[in-house]
């Protein structure tokens, strides 16, 4: 999979500003605001910057937080966790491996069969359903 690296002018003119201060930025949408928190629909959930796949409804949970969730991604491949120190607390932030997107946080308080659970910002995603292709 190739890397994709583009300025942050650049990623500007391609997403909207809420998308840009979740994905480039880190930024954090407020609970139960996104768009895919609770859609029940049957797809596939992709990296709004790069389209790269990440997730697959089957996947995904209520956890009651007010943002999708889901207890594991698509492909391991398709994602990169790191430590995240802010806040004063200890995180595993979650970012596309294609592109860096900041995407949400993997808790381990989640469901079988994984145990874990992706809570993902929705302004980070594009869900295209079953069948469909999504756009870039």
């Amino acid at each position: 999979m190739d890397k994709i690296v583009k300025t942050d002018a650049e990623w500007r003119k391609q997403l909207d500003a809420e998308q840009f201060e979740v994905t480039r930025k880190e930024g954090t949408e407020r609970a139960g605001s996104g768009k895919y928190a609770y859609n029940h629909a049957d797809g596939l959930y992709r990296c709004i910057c790069c389209n790269t796949v990440l997730f697959d409804s089957k996947t995904k949970f209520e956890s009651g937080t007010g943002w999708p969730s889901f207890y594991q991604p698509l492909a391991k491949e398709n994602v990169v966790e790191q430590t995240d120190r802010s806040f004063g607390e200890v995180r595993t932030k979650v970012s596309c491996a294609r592109c860096d997107a900041h995407l949400g946080h993997v808790f381990d308080d989640g469901p079988k069969p994984t145990g874990l659970r992706y809570c993902m910002n929705s302004a980070s995603l594009n869900f295209a359903p079953r069948g469909k292709t999504a756009a870039s």
